[in-house]
């Protein structure tokens, strides 16, 4: 397997992607743009990346803030994150930027690509989709559902997947109920699964550590819902 660094531009933003694939695989094959938590690039998303590298898929973990930006707590991610959530545009155009990077690569089937996030990268997946971006699949695990544009959701051209928790409490019954209907008012292919005894950041391992009882690991989701995505593959990419 190889990765390695891919820069590309957002304007006049250098973004730092990380880009893994399987060398050993011949022929163009799907794209997967991975969209990361709103800390940046870290561990959890890379290996995502790697992991879909495994299956024989090319992974791009996406920067969200410019230059491989990262936060080290949580006040310092709302404020990137804010920075860039701030104008649903330039939010687009962020996301896009990294899957044009992605669709550009060689061994990348243009026909062929997929978004993908976590929390706030689930929520800039679906934005993605919104904008009219030649997705087949979009997911997003444990993302917020409040956008700033819902009328676009009929752009979406993507098979749409997203997986949360019952308990989470950044992402409630009524966002859920809200966006259902959102959904509702277009022609998209959706579902929404729903983890019962599942908080926020499930997929993620080291969200203990953060002392934070709204944020927990939770293996039994994180596979449910990683199986749920290979399916949509599996459909959306054959």
């Amino acid at each position: 397997m190889q990765t390695r660094t891919l820069e590309y531009k957002d304007g006049a933003t250098t973004c730092k992607g990380y880009l893994a694939f399987d060398e050993t695989k011949p022929g163009p094959r799907p794209g997967v743009v991975l969209f990361p938590e709103a800390f940046g690039i870290g561990e959890h998303v890379m290996e995502r990346a790697r992991r879909l590298a495994g299956l024989g898929y090319v992974a791009l973990a996406a920067d969200p803030y410019g230059n491989g930006a990262t936060a080290s707590d949580l006040p310092a991610a709302i404020g990137l994150m804010g920075a860039v959530r701030a104008d649903v545009n330039v939010w687009r155009a962020r996301a896009r930027a990294a899957l044009d990077a992605l669709a550009a690569e060689a061994n990348v089937d243009k026909a062929k690509l997929a978004a993908i996030g976590y929390c706030f990268g689930g929520s800039t997946s679906i934005e993605l989709g919104r904008s009219g971006a030649p997705l087949a699949a979009i997911v997003s695990f444990h993302g917020g559902l409040e956008c700033p544009k819902p009328e676009d959701s009929r752009n979406i051209r993507a098979k749409v997947l997203v997986c949360t928790g019952a308990d989470d409490p950044m992402i409630t019954p009524a966002q859920i109920a809200t966006f259902e209907e959102q959904m509702r008012q277009t022609k998209v292919d959706w579902q929404v699964q729903v983890y019962g005894g599942t908080v926020h950041s499930f997929t993620n391992p080291e969200a203990d550590k953060l002392g934070n009882p709204a944020l927990a690991y939770n293996p039994v989701a994180d596979r449910r819902s990683w199986k749920a995505m290979l399916d949509l593959f599996g459909e959306a990419f054959s």
